[in-house]
């Protein structure tokens, strides 16, 4: 008996709460689709970029993603994927626009 408010083992969640109760009651897991995008490599080639709370936050969710996918929550790695991809765009755009803002300022500074 579980005490309220713990959910059993065979529950898995994703970030937003669905739960993945698709096993067969022999033990048959389902068989998981090819190997979904994580954007791993994008979001840490972002923490180079200068837009710093976006980029993390983009990484965060990549390792969401390939976590939610070892677990067996594929639909959650599918949406947390989408989220990196999206957040990872975000950062690199922000952070050209930071550099294009700080060379404009820093090289049309006229010294008198």
């Amino acid at each position: 008996m579980t005490a309220p408010g713990m959910l059993r083992s065979d529950v898995k969640s994703s970030l937003n709460g669905s739960a993945d109760l698709e096993q067969s009651w022999d033990g048959e897991a389902p068989s998981p689709p090819p190997h979904l995008q994580s954007y791993l490599l994008l979001t840490i080639f972002t923490c180079f970029c200068p837009a710093y709370p976006v980029n993390i936050v983009a990484l965060v969710f990549s390792l969401l993603s390939r976590n939610s996918y070892e677990i067996g929550d594929y639909d959650g790695s599918r949406r947390l994927g989408r989220k990196a991809l999206h957040m990872g765009i975000a950062s690199i755009i922000i952070g050209i626009l930071i550099i294009i803002v700080f060379c404009t300022v820093h090289l049309t500074r006229l010294d008198f």
